[in-house]
């Protein structure tokens, strides 16, 4: 399998070989390779606080399978045939809330694993973002009231180093389009000045690097990364084309809980602009944090979403108001995979949907039980060919690795494992085409 990955992603300095060493796995085969095809872009989506499995499983299984009338993802009808459910996948060894949280998109990976602690579209980012402007693009909605910990975060660089979210659509626009246009003399002048700056502190960075021990050279590489990140976002803010036009931003309290609706939708509208003005091909979205208080009083609802996922059976009303609660998030996801069938390809064939994969993930299967057993996961979009859909598959305690290692191929990446490697290796073969 060829895999074009952009030079500077790997040869960025020569600090960075005992980080990029892991991933030189990539351009040797494997025997767990099932898929010569690979999507453009990778989306994750996560909404909090587990599931009551009754009311959001399919009937059915396989190619013959439906949502049941008002289940929770019966709003993703309209998009049935672009989606692939997964039922019966296991945070092995995992537990509760933040036990969730933090494996979601790790698979409980470690310094010493081949995935480094990263989460998954941090792993990805680092393979296939070095020809984007960014190389990923992080979106939350309300998730720092409680400011950064292992409740509120999802991706991460490294063992215990997150990638936060952005939850002001505003400072995103900025990132993606910048605020004003200045002069092109002045934007020259600027960036010189700015990679100068880079070059200097990189320079040092490489000198220091050789004369500290291991664990120092770790952190001084991170920090070279990250510099890294910071050269590739010099490159300009995206002109405007025919398929690349910024969205409105309404000025609004983004930390407000009447806003969330508003707030999200404008967020994902801003990740499908920079996807089509080539800014990024790795983003997420991230709706609140586990333990969310948030209150969907739009919907007519005066319950926190965390005390609702904790109703019992015997609670008719306040299970109904989950569901409902649930079956919002469903329409937010089936929004997002209908507009990018919509969308066409920038620069190829198709549709943006047909060249991408989107994951919707939750950090916990039963949120009254709070476990991590049959965790719901969505797959979308056909991954350039790569992805089998319109399909409900069930699995026997699969553990969640096993789903990271197949994303990471639908992206093209040829990894056998993924997070903690004792969980099993290769990808979940059923799904891949």
């Amino acid at each position: 399998m060829e895999l074009k990955i952009g030079r500077r992603t790997f040869v960025h300095s020569a600090a960075l070989a005992a980080v990029a060493g892991p991933f030189l796995t990539l351009f040797r085969g494997s025997s767990y390779a099932s898929c010569t095809r690979a999507a453009r872009r990778v989306v994750i989506f996560f909404s909090p606080n587990g599931t009551i499995h009754s009311h959001w499983r399919p009937t059915g299984t396989g190619a013959s399978w439906s949502f049941p009338a008002g289940s929770i993802l019966e709003p993703l009808a309209a998009v049935k045939r672009h989606l692939v459910v997964l039922d019966g996948i296991d945070f092995a060894g995992t537990s509760n809330h933040e036990g969730g949280m933090a494996a979601m998109l790790t698979g409980n990976g470690t310094a010493s694993s081949p995935s480094m602690g990263m989460s998954v579209d941090q792993y990805i980012a680092r393979a296939v973002g070095g020809s984007s402007r960014l190389a990923s693009l992080e979106l939350g909605v309300q998730t720092s009231a409680w400011g950064g910990s292992t409740q509120t975060r999802m991706c991460y660089a490294g063992p215990g180093r997150f990638a936060p979210p952005d939850d002001e659509p505003a400072s995103v626009y900025r990132r993606l389009f910048g605020s004003m246009a200045p002069a092109a003399g002045m934007v020259d002048a600027m960036m010189t000045r700015r990679r100068s700056v880079l070059d200097l502190v990189r320079g040092e960075l490489n000198d220091l690097s050789t004369r500290v021990g291991a664990d120092e050279r770790r952190k001084l590489d991170a920090h070279l990364e990250s510099l890294r990140r910071v050269e590739t976002s010099l490159t300009g803010s995206a002109a405007p084309t025919a398929t690349c036009t910024p969205p409105a931003v309404m000025n609004l309290d983004f930390r407000a809980n009447e806003n969330f609706p508003a707030v999200g939708r404008t967020q994902m509208e801003l990740m499908l602009a920079g996807f089509s003005c080539g800014a990024t091909k790795v983003a997420s979205i991230q709706w609140a944090h586990t333990v969310a208080p948030h209150v969907f009083s739009w919907l007519g609802i005066r319950e926190g979403h965390h005390a609702l996922s904790h109703m019992g059976d015997g609670a008719a009303e306040g299970v109904a108001q989950f569901v409902a609660a649930e079956r919002w998030f469903a329409q937010q996801f089936a929004w997002l995979v209908g507009r990018m069938a919509e969308l066409p390809e920038p620069g190829g064939d198709g549709t943006m949907l047909e060249n991408s994969v989107v994951l919707w993930c939750k950090e916990m299967g039963d949120g009254r039980l709070h476990d991590c057993l049959s965790v719901p996961f969505v797959l979308a979009g056909n991954a350039g060919g790569c992805l089998r859909t319109d399909r409900y598959l069930r699995f026997d305690h699969m553990p969640h690795q096993r789903l990271l290692v197949t994303l990471c191929h639908l992206m093209g990446l040829d990894v056998p494992t993924f997070g903690d490697p004792s969980r099993g290796a290769g990808p979940l073969t059923e799904v891949l085409s």
